[in-house]
């Protein structure tokens, strides 16, 4: 498994992101202190709190590919 915190910023990074998560077939999860989401999910991904970077956990091990796709909404350590 991978995580990685990432930060969804605007609707339209919002869209991006879904949109580029629905082209894998592995399970990439979205979590927050309270709540764990499927983040193909437009609607469960705006049900969550996105005034603070959330947890992107993806449950495959050939993940570089999508990790490179969604390097602009990582959060710099």
């Amino acid at each position: 498994m991978v995580k990685e915190n990432i930060m969804l910023s605007s609707i339209e990074a919002v869209k991006k992101f879904v949109s580029i998560t629905t082209k894998y077939d592995f399970q990439i999860n979205l979590t927050t202190d309270k709540y764990k989401i499927d983040a193909k999910s437009i609607m469960g991904v705006f049900s969550l709190d996105l005034s603070k970077p959330v947890t992107l956990e993806v449950e495959s091990d050939a993940a570089a590919e999508f990790l490179a796709e969604i390097e602009q909404f990582k959060v710099q350590q």
